[in-house]
């Protein structure tokens, strides 16, 4: 087995040990074991646009996926929007019985950009994907925001419905693509769930307005290794049917089990053949789930995500199906993932207000406003936190059962959705205006 991926399934019930990812790799979404831990390093606490900035990339186009790496090479995704004209945005709308906060395009160039670690220079631009009069997005989203995967020298790109490849990190030369017709939904506020590998196979979810499922590619050819179907009762709004979460892996009974939150209800699967072990309701109207579970000491958090979020805790170890252990009902994120540190966990809803939590009994230890707007989820670094809103500001905090607030950093006051990447003893920051490299000046 992959060690970058054993550790996503031995190291999710390690959290608080202090093991770590290795410094060189950032493989996925928060991180090898999906913690949002950095590996440790000599992380800058302070930054400004004249102040410990090594570098930016101005990326081309948009996006809101995160920056992975390994063996120093470093990739990204973006997308190349042509807008609608007034008259087609208004025809195509007549459509939508969704939110009316949403981008309408003409065409869209998907794309993967490879950046030089030493200067920012982008050292590959390629399109992978190209479509006319693609789905609307979520004037919070983008077309490019599942973040890619890189592992064994290969890079794994996920743009929801729009399809899947996989590319050579070094030369960006292309494996596979698969865009087939059974992996199309409809994701009415655009792509959002991010990849995961897990041995053989590229997991990642598909929960549409229309169709909602759970699908594997082999990732050394990109066909279907399975695709299994939500089996939950839907509300009847199909607006409450679609989904957006990234799972994870933990190990129950000696079983690898993917632990997958959709509208209403979180799942439970077997990884190597789609196999649905479980499922258990929320027991509140819970869709559009962006938040990503955590899991440590035996059980995983979740936010049931909107209407009114919630924060669900179930103890999973030594059990056939999950109990819920405690659940909070106050200050929950509906996009930001929680962050465990220690027996605390730690989550911030959207407006700003951050709390704390005994992550055992779901004891209250504190909860306090910043300020702010969020999307994107917080990173452990320096034995520090690091929550970075949507006018690109990044709040570090010490933590502990009071809250401590070790600095406020601006760079330029675009909104940052993207999670901050550890890069060696520096950050990878993507804002609106581009991708910055953070690290201490040598002085």
């Amino acid at each position: 087995m992959n060690p970058v991926y054993l550790s996503t399934i031995t190291g999710l019930a390690l959290l608080t040990t202090g093991v770590r990812a290795q410094p060189q790799t950032w493989p996925q979404w928060r991180g090898s074991d999906a913690s949002g831990h950095a590996h440790p390093g000599n992380f800058p606490k302070h930054w400004a646009l004249d102040k410990n900035i090594l570098w930016k990339a101005n990326l081309p186009g948009r996006g809101h996926s995160s920056a992975v790496h390994e063996n120093g090479l470093i990739w990204i995704t973006t997308a190349m929007e042509t807008p609608a004209s007034d008259k087609e945005r208004e025809k195509r709308l007549k459509k939508n019985d969704g939110l009316a906060t949403v981008k309408v395009l003409s065409e869209v160039s998907l794309r993967a950009l490879r950046i030089d670690a030493t200067s920012g220079e982008i050292l590959i631009n390629k399109e992978i994907f190209r479509k006319e009069q693609p789905q609307w997005v979520h004037n919070l989203n983008s077309y490019a925001s599942p973040t890619p995967l890189i592992e064994d020298g290969r890079v794994y790109l996920h743009f929801g419905a729009y399809g899947n490849a996989c590319l050579d990190a070094q030369n960006g030369e292309l494996f596979w693509k698969n865009n087939q017709p059974e992996l199309w939904v409809m994701h009415e506020n655009g792509p959002g769930s991010s990849p995961i590998l897990w041995e053989n196979l590229m997991i990642f979810h598909l929960d549409g307005s229309d169709r909602q499922s759970v699908v594997a590619l082999f990732k050394d050819t990109g066909k279907i290794a399975w695709q299994t179907k939500r089996s939950g009762e839907m509300r009847e709004n199909r607006q409450f049917q679609k989904s957006y979460s990234t799972p994870i892996i933990v190990t129950m009974n000696k079983m690898q089990v993917l632990i997958s939150c959709s509208a209403d209800w979180v799942y439970g699967y077997n990884p190597r053949n789609g196999k649905e072990l479980w499922k258990i309701k929320y027991g509140v109207l819970g869709f559009s789930n962006v938040s990503r579970p955590i899991a440590g000491h035996g059980m995983f958090y979740l936010s049931t995500c909107f209407m009114k979020a919630e924060i669900h805790a179930y103890r999973y170890e030594g059990l056939d199906i999950p109990e819920l252990v405690w659940k909070r009902t106050k200050g929950a994120p509906k996009i930001p993932s929680p962050l465990l540190v220690g027996k605390e966990l730690y989550f911030i809803n959207d407006g700003g207000i951050l709390t704390c939590l005994d992550a055992l009994t779901g004891e209250l230890h504190w909860r306090e406003r910043i300020g702010g707007e969020f999307s994107s989820s917080p990173t452990y670094a320096n034995d520090l936190l690091y929550f970075s809103d949507r006018t690109g500001k990044t709040t570090v905090i010490e933590p502990g059962k009071q809250l401590r607030v070790i600095a406020e950093n601006q760079i330029d006051g675009t909104a940052q959705m993207a999670s901050i990447t550890p890069y060696e003893n520096s950050f990878l920051l993507r804002t609106e205006k581009g991708l910055y490299r953070i690290e201490k000046s040598k002085e």
